[in-house]
């Protein structure tokens, strides 16, 4: 397993992140052990947020950690101010109220990274940037960053804490796959386009990427005229993607791997860091990552893979 160091953090994270949307009190025992086989590779870094399954995902994780004992070996990314059906909620107020209660779900005092899960731009950046200082002040977090927010507005938000001596943001966390999102999955939901990514390289900021796999698409069952799952049929059946899939496919043949893998290994080997986050819930799925996660690809590669190259 490979990891990364994150500004203001001890710990180093494992560059596979273990997503924890599914966990819940009554499938307990199957999430427990699919921690276990993710510790067991190496992986460190666990992905939840303060909306998943209504809280169940952090009380889930915070159970898990306290009847193993382990909590010093797992790094926590969890998110909060998520907007809810009154509107977006990203204020000083719900950040400390959601943070609260993830420590409290977690059974922990301190969160190595933590995140706002959505924008809102009409709120100015300084107030935010206070609050989530904050925490780092006190000792209760280690590094703060955030998901599906645009870079201009992480970069707007990393000058004011600059200009003002705070911690700025030191990790982002929008989609980012091989294959191109037509549109977001739900509202307020940032992919990564060119222009990202090019500001990713050029500052060297981490990205983690949510929905690393595009949600399955390369597994091999889509194709253009499967059409059961409307959500991916919405957001990646273009012809652009089908032509991705056939150059995945094909270089997968090329490496011995398998499709999915190559998809894995275009996002871990970006010209910037990067983390995946995974939704293996099977041995056999998270041995296909941890094999993917060690695949390198040349720059020739990725572009050739992405269409803006003819040949690799």
């Amino acid at each position: 397993m490979e990891y990364l160091t994150i500004p203001g953090l001890a710990k180093p994270v494992s560059r596979l992140m273990k997503g924890t949307d599914y966990f819940k009190h009554d499938s307990y025992e199957i999430a427990a052990a699919n921690m276990d086989a993710f510790l067991s590779i190496g992986g460190n870094a666990v992905d939840s947020a303060h909306i998943y399954c209504g809280g169940q995902s952090e009380e889930v994780l915070g159970r898990y950690m306290k009847e193993r004992g382990n909590r010093d070996q797992i790094v926590i990314l969890t998110k909060g101010a998520h907007h809810d059906r009154n509107g977006p909620r990203v204020t000083p107020e719900a950040i400390r109220h959601d943070l609260n209660v993830s420590f409290e779900r977690l059974q922990t005092d301190f969160i190595d990274l933590y995140a706002l899960h959505r924008d809102d731009p009409n709120v100015e950046v300084g107030p935010i940037v206070e609050a989530l200082n904050e925490p780092i002040r006190a000792g209760t977090v280690g590094a703060i960053g955030v998901s599906n927010w645009t870079w201009r507005r992480i970069w707007e938000a990393n000058e004011y804490a600059a200009a003002n001596g705070l911690a700025g943001f030191t990790f982002s966390s929008p989609n980012l796959s091989l294959a191109k999102a037509n549109e977001p999955f739900w509202a307020g939901c940032v992919s990564a386009d060119e222009e990202t990514c090019s500001w990713h390289e050029q500052t060297q900021l981490p990205l983690f990427s949510w929905s690393s796999q595009a949600r399955g698409f390369f597994t091999g069952r889509f194709s253009p005229d499967v059409r059961d799952d409307a959500d991916i049929v919405r957001v990646f059946y273009s012809d652009a993607n089908w032509e991705r899939l056939r150059r995945a496919e094909q270089l997968a043949r090329e490496k011995g791997a398998t499709t999915i893998q190559i998809a894995l290994a275009y996002v871990l080997n970006q010209p910037f860091p990067t983390c995946a986050l995974i939704g293996a819930r099977s041995q056999e799925e998270l041995r296909s990552c941890d094999e993917g996660s060690k695949i390198r690809l040349t720059r020739e590669e990725l572009a050739w893979l992405d269409l803006r190259m003819e040949s690799a």
